[in-house]
């Protein structure tokens, strides 16, 4: 093992934030204070109800009357609306014939089980509309969400179209949007936030989601992978949308391999080793081994492979922690590099064969294409052998 890679447990997925107040040291050498509080301090309904009917006015909140939800709630009203009529029809059918046989006993139930329907009605529908606009809480969340983002020098968006970027999660799909972002509002450029995106259709619509956190480098750099393989599916394959050829393989020395994966293009071994020192290797074990990690021209990835949970201080202290030490890291260890193929320090880019890895199949899709082609042989084959 290379000095300065250490061995270490597998981390928990979020740490508990303490104290409220993170301070680091940053790239540029600047102390960053993160306040927390705004997560967890109350919302009043009142305020909430204040600060909806100011955000719908800026653009970014525009878009979160949903009109699909309007139709669903419609839809769902409709049938509590007739669902309730019916029973009280009956009822009112059952009250009038009780009346005229002079059974005074049975009214009361007549009367009193209707409107005992009628009001568990009244609040299933409720209940369903809250789920389905979001109601007030998700209003109280995007306050706290936003007077966090003042209080850190951030900028948050309930939700942001497509961004361009060039990542493995990105370009899926169709109706990709991110939401519960944030940005960085100066200084190096970062953001995070839930990004999600749509595949198939019909009875096969998936809806994917992730969590990831962006952070501008300094240097174009080879394409590189850190497959994390406490995210890995039933078979050992990545999680990831995109899977890579097996031949791009680099094992690195310590622990390290039993954490991540780590791919890089051919001929670019030396370039990846010049990246992942045993320093910068420890501190993604430490900080990012159950996200996987990718570096794609002037961009560092982290991805999670579920989406980040919003109003959560552990998450946003864990996402600051990788920005100020892996993302720290990498850009101090990279501020010299230069791809040898280009030999232009100036120019700043990363010769054609290293700008992408190449793909390949996943192993769980290699299994189920196989199975398929036998059951597809096998219903040719069988009745030749039945006769």
């Amino acid at each position: 093992m290379r000095a300065g890679l250490k061995q270490v447990a597998h981390p928990a997925r979020w740490a508990k934030p303490e104290p409220w107040h993170d301070r680091a040291v940053t790239d540029s050498g600047a102390t960053r204070t993160i306040d927390y509080s705004a997560l967890t301090a109350p919302v009043s309904r009142e305020e909430a109800k204040m600060f909806r009917a100011q955000a719908r006015m800026q653009p970014a909140y525009a878009s979160t009357s949903n009109v699909g939800a309007v139709i669903v709630v419609a839809v769902v009203a409709s049938f509590f609306l007739f669902a309730f009529i019916g029973i009280a029809s009956s009822f009112a059918q059952l009250i009038t014939d009780l009346a005229q046989r002079g059974g005074g006993a049975g009214l009361i139930p007549a009367i009193v089980i209707p409107l005992i329907i009628g009001a568990a009605l009244v609040l299933t529908g409720i209940g369903v509309f809250r789920s389905v606009t979001g109601g007030s809480g998700r209003w109280a969340n995007w306050l706290r969400m936003t007077r966090f983002a003042a209080a850190n020098g951030l900028v948050f968006a309930p939700h942001d179209t497509d961004p361009a970027y060039p990542g493995a999660i990105f370009g899926q799909g169709r109706s990709r949007t991110v939401l519960n972002h944030f940005r960085s509002a100066d200084g190096r450029f970062f953001d995070f936030g839930s990004y999600r995106y749509v595949t198939g259709s019909g009875k096969s619509q998936t809806t994917h989601n992730w969590g990831f956190l962006a952070l501008s480098l300094d240097r174009a750099l080879p394409n590189m992978v850190l497959d994390s393989k406490a995210n890995n599916g039933v078979f050992g394959g990545t999680n990831l949308p995109a899977s890579f050829d097996k031949s791009q393989v680099l094992s690195l020395e310590g622990d390290f391999d039993k954490y991540f994966t780590l791919y890089c293009p051919k001929e670019y071994e030396r370039d990846a080793l010049y990246v992942f020192t045993p320093d910068l290797m420890a501190l993604l074990i430490d900080e990012a081994s159950p996200f996987d990690v990718e570096i794609v021209d002037k961009w560092m990835f982290v991805y999670s492979a579920a989406a980040f949970p919003p109003v959560e201080p552990t998450v946003y202290q864990r996402l600051f922690r990788i920005i100020d030490t892996v993302g720290a890291k990498t850009i101090t260890q990279t501020d010299r590099y230069v791809d040898e193929r280009v030999a232009n320090f100036a120019a700043n880019i990363v010769a054609p064969q290293g700008q992408r890895l190449k793909r390949g199949f996943s192993i769980g899709g290699l299994v189920i294409v196989v199975l398929v082609a036998v059951y597809w042989i096998g219903s040719f084959v069988y009745p030749l052998f039945s006769r």
